[in-house]
């Protein structure tokens, strides 16, 4: 089932989007105004009975509680996630993220040459093997699809991710990665939105990235939330980033160093992990502009493509 949160007439609705149909199912009409469809976080928090009950709603699809998809403004899944962790699983990422910020480094310093002669790391540090890796991003500033991101004005090389990620369905904590499948609400689709050139700074001090991601607009997710019944394994879909309508990198999902049962049993060691919270996978390999040395242009319409979830489309642009 696919779950979106929408704006009708100055309000946030939640509904089963049906991409046949082309429609979206308001599930607190359908319903009479049940209380658990009042948000996505309601509705999560409620626990099965209400995904049940979306799911019996759907079955029945009242046309008089429904709107066109096509003229529906999505917003992000949930507009402001208790919680937003961003961990780094892809081996090809972590390898060559390094080099393209040394790359720019070099650029800057010594021309053209120098740069050319950086090389990717031969293999992944040991701790990114050991544990999946993270870091905790600014929830406040998360944003839908089809919003227009303003490129902060401190940065010239404003990048694009290719993520996508997990909400957490239900308290969390202790739990194993062999029982954290019941845990996993459902996934969507992860625009982690990067200043390089401040990033490239920030990250000499090795305490993690801070104005290089954290930004008003910044993260943007969506279009919507796969439930894990209807999504399969995560590790099976294809991706494509798209850059106003040229393919920028193609790849799968699958090799991840720590699957996001292995997250949810790390992040949760100690530490409860409460319903809607997001944790993202990290960049799929050589899916950036650092990767490919290649960066965002004012006005540049980028559309991230996964495989059974749908496309992300986001437009940047310079602030005056």
């Amino acid at each position: 089932m696919k779950l979106a949160t929408f704006e009708k007439n100055g309000r946030q609705l939640v509904g089963v989007v049906d991409t046949a149909k082309k429609e979206i199912l308001d599930l607190a009409a359908a319903s009479g105004g049940n209380a658990v469809f009042a948000s996505m976080l309601a509705l999560i928090e409620a626990g099965p009975s209400a995904l049940a009950e979306a799911k019996k709603l759907a079955g029945e699809w009242k046309k008089d509680a429904a709107v066109p998809l096509d003229g529906a403004k999505l917003l992000a899944p949930i507009p402001v996630p208790p919680q937003m962790r961003d961990a780094s699983v892809y081996a090809t990422h972590v390898k060559n993220a390094p080099r393209g910020m040394q790359r720019y480094l070099a650029r800057k310093a010594h021309g053209e040459e120098a740069a050319a002669k950086i090389r990717a790391e031969p293999d992944v540090p040991p701790v990114y093997r050991q544990l999946p890796v993270y870091y905790i991003t600014n929830r406040f500033s998360v944003v839908g699809p089809d919003t227009t991101v303003q490129w902060p004005r401190y940065s010239e090389l404003m990048d694009f991710e290719l993520e996508f990620g997990i909400y957490i369905g239900k308290p969390a904590k202790n739990v194993t990665a062999a029982n954290a499948k019941d845990y996993i609400f459902g996934y969507t689709i992860f625009n982690d939105f990067s200043a390089r050139d401040q990033q490239v700074i920030e990250m000499q001090g090795r305490l993690g990235p801070t104005k290089g991601k954290s930004f008003d607009m910044g993260n943007a997710m969506g279009p919507w939330i796969v439930t894990p019944d209807e999504l399969g394994d995560p590790q099976k879909m294809n991706v494509e980033v798209r850059v106003n309508g040229e393919v920028r990198a193609k790849n799968t999902t699958a090799d991840m160093l720590h699957t996001f049962e292995q997250m949810i049993e790390h992040i949760s060691k100690d530490e409860t992990l409460y319903p809607g919270e997001f944790i993202g996978s990290g960049t799929v390999g050589n899916c950036c502009g650092l990767e490919q040395d290649r960066f965002l242009s004012d006005g540049d319409t980028i559309e991230l493509y996964v495989d059974k979830i749908g496309v992300l489309r986001n437009k940047v642009v310079r602030q005056k």
